[in-house]
């Protein structure tokens, strides 16, 4: 077995061993992998280095009485340092557990692939580690924001006075958490009768007084004041408020008391909901160990085997993996509220019209904006695509895609409610003349990036296996900052975990953005996507639509061919959008077309995955394989009067709308 390996059946078994009936397994919440990071192999000092960094976090003589651990492994240029930090309500017990699974999952995950620096975020924990010196340091990069999506029902009155309290609070549980030994605040504040605040702030106890509390309290500043909850953490340290007990009451017990609130809280009218129950003992060895056990045996067999892919033939269940649209329930939202919302969906408020209904703008009365999604009721595949939506996205948190606020299904109406998105979509800057020069080369990278981990998410690092299956710039919503998010899940399906592609009857997505072998055979994959992003690659840095037609030395070419045209005649960077005039990198602009072109293979297994293509677009010195001619390649008519080959052109239309099926009527 390969050092990786070697490590990986290490911590598992560290971990399946050192499970206590009092743990419990940690939700993972989101990664950072700077961009400017250099990247280590399997055989190097630094890896060598990394493996003992992580034994010394994990080891069973590592005390976790204050939750936190720090070490420093080798010399430079090999140094690694790193640290872990539990949630301060949790035993030792507990937290040590969750630094070897979060070890474990780290590196079986691959979340930051031989990068030499990283954070990890989870529910109950953090884990960093890097080749700079990052402990006794204030880190403000790599932060990680998530709100409650429930919103408070107050008047304008309730909401002020609950803002003051809020604000006041969290202040003062940063002064007191700097203050303390373990950088350290944890409290309950009762509301009335019927509803308390809660809170933790956290620093790692390495950090000064003053580091501490500038750090939480540029975490307070932005969090936000009208949601039920919501948490915002940077390496160095995190706050997070909720209406629910979301962390164990006794803790508080062992903490210097917090003082009063001057001012008196607001009303509120109805309780907020308590969290479900935590998970058992029971349930991390039904869970955990039968994992681990299968994970093992993957690594012997197919060790000693070549590797097959399991494809699975179907019709097209409804999300694949037994959920229901009640697992979702709690985002269920009244309909006269959504009416009242959208000023009864008038035509003011219509902001566009989507494949399967009408999108508007509504502003809820706490004044919290949303995008409301209501779905044709002609629309006979409508219902399926919106309990598929429901499912899917409920599930899913990542700052690179559109967030479920909440639904409605009552009666003939199904509505989606997101999170409202300033800048619309890409589409409507990429393909207008006069909106074109808001997006320099500089926003449209950052948006490739942003693209690719969001998608990323979905493949690999959500506690589902997500295949988007529409890929495209009109799915791509634009926030106040111009960062991207992925969006429209109708058509997006679930994958089990030992599956890799699979067949289906009814094609779906936008021509001009689908793979070969999903347009013509229904086989469908990560790597369908990966075909889909090498496309919208190609028209960020182009301002062209793949879907249009374009003219080259007398041929006709869709705008994947006209690429491959202009890089096989050594001229790629005519490809680039005008608008930019001189304001870009060449070598950064041409690495990303080489990327792009790879990704539009005609052969799937010549397509890079997300996780290998966001390596490439974040560390220069990863070389590139040679491209081949991609995929749905137009040929001229020099071409065609030479060697024969596979032409798509037959079937790859100049529409841009989505379709349900390719079938013939």
């Amino acid at each position: 077995m390969s050092s990786h390996f070697s490590l990986i059946f290490v911590f598992l078994f560290s971990f399946v061993t050192s499970t206590r009936a009092s743990a419990e397994i940690p939700y993972f919440l989101d990664r950072h992998c700077p961009i400017t990071t250099t990247t280590y192999s399997g055989d190097s000092t630094f890896f060598t280095n990394l493996k003992t960094l992580f034994s010394s976090l994990s080891s069973r003589n590592t005390s976790y009485s204050t939750g936190f651990q720090s070490a420093t492994v080798g010399q430079a240029p090999n140094k690694v340092s790193g640290l872990f930090l539990c949630r301060g309500d949790l035993s030792p017990e507990v937290c040590h557990h969750l630094a070897v699974f979060a070890i474990n999952d780290t590196i079986f995950k691959r979340r930051c692939p031989d990068t030499s620096e990283a954070t990890f975020y989870y529910e109950e924990c953090m884990l960093r580690y890097s080749h700079k010196n990052i402990l006794s340091t204030l880190i403000y990069d790599g932060v990680y924001i998530l709100n409650n999506p429930k919103n408070i029902s107050y008047n304008q009155n309730q909401l002020h006075r609950f803002r003051v309290l809020l604000s006041s609070r969290m202040n003062q549980a940063a002064i007191e958490a700097a203050d303390s030994s373990r950088k350290l605040n944890i409290f309950e504040t009762e509301l009335n009768p019927v509803q308390t605040l809660y809170g933790i702030l956290q620093c790692t106890p390495d950090l000064t007084r003053q580091d501490c509390l500038s750090c939480l309290q540029s975490c307070n500043n932005r969090l936000p004041l009208y949601s039920s909850g919501g948490r915002y953490m940077y390496p160095s340290c995190n706050a997070r408020y909720e209406l629910y007990p979301f962390f164990n009451e006794s803790a508080i017990a062992t903490l210097p008391p917090a003082s009063a609130p001057s001012r008196s809280p607001p009303s509120i009218l109805t309780p907020s909901p308590r969290p479900e129950a935590r998970k058992s003992f029971v349930t991390i060895i039904a869970v955990v160990v039968p994992i681990s056990v299968l994970f093992l045996l993957f690594v012997v067999v197919f060790s000693f085997r070549p590797k097959r892919k399991r494809t699975i033939h179907e019709t097209e269940p409804l999300a694949g993996d037994g959920d229901d649209i009640k697992t979702a329930g709690s985002l269920q939202l009244d309909f006269r509220a959504i009416e009242a919302a959208t000023d009864k969906f008038s035509e003011s408020n219509k902001l566009g019209q989507g494949g399967f209904g009408q999108v508007y703008k509504g502003t809820f009365p706490n004044r919290v904006q949303v995008a409301v999604k209501r779905l044709s009721k002609t629309s006979g595949q409508g219902e399926r695509e919106f309990e598929n939506e429901v499912i899917v996205v409920a599930k899913l948190q990542h700052r690179n895609l559109v967030k479920l606020l909440g639904f409605c299904l009552e009666g003939e109406e199904k509505i989606l409610v997101y999170e409202f998105v300033a800048n619309k979509s890409l589409d409507y800057f990429l393909f207008d003349s006069k909106m074109q020069s808001k997006l320099d080369w500089a926003r449209r990278h950052k948006i490739i990036g942003g693209v690719a981990r969001g998608i990323l998410y979905l493949h690999q690092d959500s506690r589902l296996t997500i295949i988007h299956r529409d890929l495209k710039a009109g799915n791509i919503l634009l926030d106040v900052d111009m960062n991207p998010k992925v969006a429209d899940f109708g058509m997006a399906r679930i994958f089990g975990m030992d599956q890799t592609e699979a067949n289906t009857k009814r094609v779906v997505g936008t021509y001009g953005y689908m793979s070969p072998e999903y347009a013509m055979y229904g086989h469908f994959s990560m790597k369908s996507d990966v075909y889909s992003f090498g496309v919208l690659v190609l028209e960020i840095i182009s301002g062209m639509k793949n879907s249009s037609l374009y003219q080259m030395d007398g041929s006709i070419s869709n705008l994947v061919t006209y690429t491959w045209r202009l890089w096989s005649n050594g001229s790629p960077l005519e490809l680039v959008d005008p608008s930019f005039g001189d304001n870009y990198q060449k070598n950064v602009i041409t690495r990303c077309i080489h990327i792009a072109l790879l990704c539009v293979q005609e052969n799937v297994e010549d397509r890079p995955t997300m996780s290998a293509i966001l390596q490439m677009l974040t560390t220069s010195s990863i070389s590139l394989d040679v491209p081949k001619q991609p995929g749905f390649y137009f040929r001229g008519t020099d071409e065609q009067k030479g060697e024969v080959g596979t032409s798509m052109d037959a079937i790859c239309s100049v529409d841009d709308a989505s379709i349900t099926s390719v079938a013939p009527r």
